[in-house]
């Protein structure tokens, strides 16, 4: 059996999960969805859409979604959904787990890899978070969570965006961009988004190309260009008083990202041994971590990321006869030590 893919949503709570997941279902895609509502009863679908009177109740729908309201583990729905799968008493084609707007996607996302049994039945395609533009300045001042979800997002979108002025809005893509450079941003209008931006992303797929922002690192007109700085180090208060007066406003968020560049190649050995260090100390605060690295002893690229403390590498394609052969690494995390993590990158180069 194919692996099913599988594509997680999160967001704040209010930030419009359930309006994009009811339009994802009754949309005639033609797709068999299964959804795994990870949810404490805050903001469950309506009725209509999920029947929530037992601990697993699972309800097929007219267009052939399949809902499933889960109080328990998630381990325990996505193997109990493979395996009527397996034995033909549901037919789906995708999964998407909307998790509760307080969660932080982490150990969601770990699911998928830490257990055989999902791992060989479910492949993690992605991790979407909306943001609410109208709230997001305030909960990510305040909520770790709200910036967790940043971390982690392979999309974003931005919901309510009509509700503040097209300045606070650049603002707020200015703060995310800071955030987590490997995110596309889009606007979502009451859940309109197309589904090619929803499904088959491939955020976690290691051949997938080095999503960062290629405009992250360029000079831009509202900021210093070497993103060196901690932003907003000169501002007083955490729920910063001086709100949507452009791009100069940021708060110094714990959720930060950088990115690593080298033009000499890694000692495998030496690399190694540095992040596996690293991962045992850090892990829990690196939320996702990316590159695309120049290797001695190997013609290809070699493509890696990680989630905490797991981490993997695949080899890539070989690279090209006139393409510079420099590693690119981003980092997000919360408070990550730059200057250990920039020196130790350093020692592991050839």
């Amino acid at each position: 059996m194919a692996l099913i893919p599988a594509t997680i949503l999160t967001g704040f709570l209010g930030s419009g999960k359930t309006t994009l997941l009811k339009r994802i279902l009754t949309e005639a895609h033609g797709q068999k969805i299964a959804v795994i509502e990870n949810e404490f009863g805050e903001e469950n679908i309506d009725s209509d859409i999920l029947v929530t009177e037992s601990k697993e109740q699972i309800v097929q729908m007219s267009n052939g979604c399949v809902c499933c309201t889960i109080r328990e583990d998630l381990r325990e729905a996505l193997q109990l959904l493979a395996a009527k799968k397996r034995q033909g008493l549901l037919d789906f084609d995708r999964v998407v787990i909307e998790t509760t707007g307080l969660a932080d996607p982490g150990p969601v996302a770990q699911t998928f890899f830490m257990d055989d049994e999902i791992a060989e039945s479910y492949l993690l395609d992605s991790i979407l978070t909306l943001v609410d533009a109208k709230h997001a300045p305030q909960q990510l001042n305040d909520r770790q969570e709200a910036r967790r979800q940043v971390g982690f997002a392979d999309q974003i979108f931005i919901s309510k965006s009509d509700l503040v002025s097209a300045e606070e809005t650049d603002a707020l893509i200015h703060r995310l961009k800071h955030m987590n450079p490997r995110a596309p941003q889009q606007k979502a209008h009451f859940g309109e988004v197309p589904l090619k931006d929803i499904f088959d992303l491939r955020g976690f797929n290691l051949n997938a190309k080095l999503d960062i922002d290629p405009d992250f690192l360029k000079e831009d007109d509202h900021d210093h260009h070497d993103h060196d700085h901690a932003h907003g180090e000169h501002c007083d208060h955490p729920s910063h008083k001086h709100e949507g007066h452009g791009h100069h406003h940021h708060v110094d968020d714990d959720v930060k990202s950088f990115v690593y560049k080298a033009d000499r190649p890694f000692d495998p050995a030496k690399l190694e041994d540095f992040l596996g260090a690293i991962v045992n100390i850090y892990g829990p605060r690196m939320l996702r971590y990316k590159g695309v690295l120049n290797m001695k002893g190997t013609e290809r690229k070699v493509i890696f990321q990680g989630v905490h403390q797991l981490m993997g590498s695949d080899l890539g394609p070989e690279w090209g006869k006139d393409e510079a052969r420099q590693s690119r690494m981003v980092f997000i995390g919360i408070e990550l030590p730059r200057e250990i993590l920039e020196q130790g990158l350093e020692q592991c180069l050839v």
